[in-house]
């Protein structure tokens, strides 16, 4: 008879318990903040997003975890596919993600980045190149951090020009990507006073020999092969060259997107020389190094580029809007979230002080870089020398020739 009275006695305080438990749970719900990170976990991008932009998240969320709220992040493989993408965020966004980060591959990103316009949800578009992002189709409901293709076209193809590569072939990723880079880097070849001579396009994702089009575009005999690429395509591009003689005929190549990332698959023997635009390197300043030595214990064996500083930026970025608008306001409008952000002056290790502009472009320096010999490299990931730096708003597209409709007259 007492276990019975004490069961009974046990089960009313249960009972009695249960409504302040589902009070307590939806409080803590409603005082978190989600984030999906949506990557490259597999494919041809892998190791210049993926893993390391997660990480790199993750990062961002651990020193911002003692601001009053909680956050919480999940990860997916979008495979380079549009339409996973744009699954993957709609599925997300339903069930209570606030806030897309990364997003590579420039067709992903447009199309996630109408998802999140139509569900009034946030995406901070990191991994996708094209220009496109912050021109005719940019959206209140995002952000462009890192990099794009007119300041890559801007910066290696006008350096290279400059230098005497007056004549261009470009071998491009037949994407929207590959399209963009090709377009931004022939208007700043033809700007700087040289010619493009022709291109060639090349089927995405899945193509492993580039010897072909090696073969037709130094039959044009340019100057210059544009490789208007990225990840394991444009490796491959650098290690097929490198077989075939094309730089011993005299032929430059120009790596229009080339990351620290790749320059360690290259390997310093064949990628001694080549010229990249970069927004991050370890090694740039105390607080380049002060990050890497911060994220280091998370990573394996790999240093992060402009792609992983910028997840890790954009995400500590939007985490400080969140906090300065609380956290009901940032999950009901992902307009009023970018608004905040853009409203905020941006200052971090990865990319020291910025801005974002009205058609959502985050503002910051660019840098040239040559990938040094062997002999000149004296510490892992050691890879890179500083040639010029562009300054912030000098080194993405002047916003009146974007074409956003954001943009007021």
């Amino acid at each position: 008879m007492t276990l019975m009275r004490r069961g009974l006695l046990a089960a009313g305080a249960v009972t009695a318990l249960a409504p302040s438990l589902r009070r307590r749970a939806r409080a803590q719900a409603a005082n978190t903040y989600r984030i999906g990170v949506l990557t490259d976990m597999s494919g041809t991008y892998r190791d210049n997003t993926g893993p390391t932009s997660v990480i790199c998240v993750r990062q961002a969320v651990a020193e911002f975890a003692s601001q009053g709220f909680n956050v919480e992040v999940i990860e997916a493989d979008h495979q380079n596919r549009p339409d996973l993408g744009v699954s993957l965020a709609r599925q997300w966004y339903d069930q209570g993600i606030d806030l897309i980060a990364d997003v590579p591959t420039s067709s992903v990103g447009l199309a996630v980045q109408q998802v999140a316009r139509e569900k009034n949800k946030a995406v901070l578009q990191v991994g996708s190149a094209t220009a496109d992002l912050t021109g005719a189709h940019c959206s209140p409901n995002s952000v462009h951090w890192a990099y794009d293709t007119y300041l890559l076209a801007k910066s290696t193809g006008a350096a290279m020009v400059t230098a005497g590569g007056d004549s261009w072939f470009c071998i491009t990723a037949d994407y929207a990507f590959g399209h963009a880079l090709e377009r931004d880097t022939s208007a700043l070849v033809r700007a700087s006073g040289g010619r493009v001579l022709g291109s060639v396009r090349t089927p995405f994702p899945g193509t492993t020999d580039f010897s072909s089009f090696l073969v037709q575009a130094t039959a044009a005999r340019p100057k210059v092969i544009g490789l208007a690429n990225a990840g394991l395509d444009t490796i491959n591009c650098v290690k097929q060259a490198a077989e075939f003689g094309v730089t011993r005929r005299g032929v430059k190549l120009a790596c229009m997107l080339l990351f620290i990332t790749d320059v360690h698959s290259i390997g310093l023997d064949q990628g001694a020389g080549l010229v990249l635009t970069e927004s991050f390197y370890w090694a740039l300043n105390d607080r380049s190094r002060a990050f890497l030595n911060r994220v280091k214990p998370r990573l394996a064996n790999v240093y992060p580029n402009c792609i992983h500083a910028g997840n890790y930026s954009a995400t500590l970025h939007a985490l400080k809007a969140v906090a300065d608008m609380g956290v009901p306001a940032a999950r009901a409008s992902g307009t009023e979230l970018v608004n905040r952000m853009k409203a905020m002056p941006c200052d971090d290790d990865c990319f020291g002080p910025g801005r974002i502009r009205e058609d959502g472009r985050k503002i910051h320096p660019s840098f040239l870089f040559e990938v040094k010999a062997r002999a000149e490299s004296k510490a892992p990931w050691d890879y890179l020398k500083l040639l010029q730096t562009t300054p912030a708003e000098e080194a993405f597209r002047p916003i009146a020739e974007g074409g956003c409709p954001l943009v007021r007259g």
